[in-house]
């Protein structure tokens, strides 16, 4: 299977456009049972089983509202068969080595920061967020009266490099209730919000801004239109680290925007979970067609118990940075992605299902053993 596509969402419509490769149970047929193809000769894709699961994800977010309701948003599905051209770099038959599924910089990073390796701004500013949501969607509190559209935001006070304390808070939540005000909606907000955030870390100090601009009613795509990729920074690493610019999602584990950011990510944490380094980001580079990447940069922030080229060689032994080798060893064949539309990409446990399964710290052994 072989997804590009992207999702743009506003008042009561969603369009999924792109290309993609999928199996014959998703493509659309003649009443005599044969493959219906456009005037490019391209197999044309069923929409129905696309639409039911946009109506499912909405639903499961919990968009019941006037402008936006799972019910009754149009979805329009304008997906058509990957380019041959791409096709011919990357698919498997037929090639010994598996190109990238485009050109581009990948990068991942760790950091001692957070139990997960994770830099405490963006860690806590999704925990505070997915607190939250549990606490709605459990519909027995005055949580309840919140609505699913909301973004956080702290700011983190370090001594000497570790993060101690936060100086502000900032929250906005759709809410339900038109009559609650800002501080109405802190008081509902708070005790969760000191529940995400360690002990401590909030004194009289903090500065709290919940909806600092008043009501927060009309929320979600009936608010503000929501396209893939537009907020990519928050799907990574908060702005601590660099970013190659390419969005993770709508995309197959074929497209090293996505595959190579993760194995970049699962590198970083081990490096540091190995004791290697406090901080560490690393850098993969890729050619579309390309199997091997162009080049491995570490960079230790000053923080490495090992020269950073001695790191870069390591790397490259314990894991094939190739696509098809990325996929491999990190099992992204699977329907696994869901999960990632919500709370970030990084810093999550590892499921049963396989999912954020490069957030494993199962090559500790095997770099401690490559850098001696």
């Amino acid at each position: 299977m072989r997804i590009a596509c992207e999702t743009l969402a506003t008042t009561n419509r969603v369009i999924i456009a792109g290309e993609v490769r999928v199996p014959d149970s998703l493509l659309k047929r003649s009443k005599d049972g044969e493959v219906l193809r456009d005037a490019a000769g391209q197999p044309v894709v069923n929409p129905s089983k696309f639409k039911s699961a946009a109506r499912k994800a909405i639903r499961s977010i919990g968009y019941e509202q006037a402008g936006f309701h799972w019910k009754t948003c149009r979805i329009d599905v304008l997906l058509h068969g990957q380019s041959a051209d791409i096709a011919q770099g990357v698919d498997e038959a037929g090639n010994k080595d598996v190109g990238a599924g485009d050109q581009g910089i990948m990068f991942g990073y760790a950091s001692r920061e957070t139990p997960e390796l994770l830099p405490a701004p963006i860690y806590y500013a999704h925990k505070i967020l997915e607190t939250l949501t549990i606490a709605r969607k459990a519909n027995n509190s005055a949580a309840g009266k919140l609505g699913p559209d909301a973004k956080s935001q702290v700011t983190v006070r370090y001594e000497n490099g570790k993060p101690v304390g936060v100086t502000q808070i900032v929250l906005s939540t759709q809410h339900l209730d038109e009559t609650l005000s800002s501080a109405d909606v802190r008081a509902i907000v708070e005790p969760y919000i000191r529940e995400a955030l360690p002990e401590g870390w909030i004194d009289a100090s903090t500065v709290w801004h919940i909806n600092p601009t008043g009501k927060f009613v009309v929320g979600g795509p009936d608010g503000d239109a929501g396209l893939t990729g537009r907020k990519i920074i928050v799907d990574t690493y908060g702005g601590a680290a660099p970013h190659g610019g390419g969005a993770f999602s709508g995309k197959d584990p074929t497209k090293v925007d996505r595959s190579a950011a993760y194995a970049a990510r699962y590198l970083a944490k081990n490096v540091v979970a190995a004791g290697l380094a406090e901080r560490a980001t690393i850098q993969l580079s890729y050619a579309i067609g390309v199997a091997q990447p162009l080049s491995i940069y570490v960079d230790l922030h000053g923080t490495g118990k090992v020269e950073e080229g001695v790191v870069e060689t390591a790397l490259g032994k314990v894991m094939d940075l190739t696509p098809r080798g990325i996929r491999t060893h990190l099992d992204l064949n699977k329907p696994i992605y869901a999960k990632t539309s919500a709370y970030g990409h990084f810093g999550r446990k590892a499921g049963r299902d396989g999912s954020f399964s490069w957030e494993k710290t199962d090559l500790v052994g095997a770099l401690k053993a490559a850098v001696k």
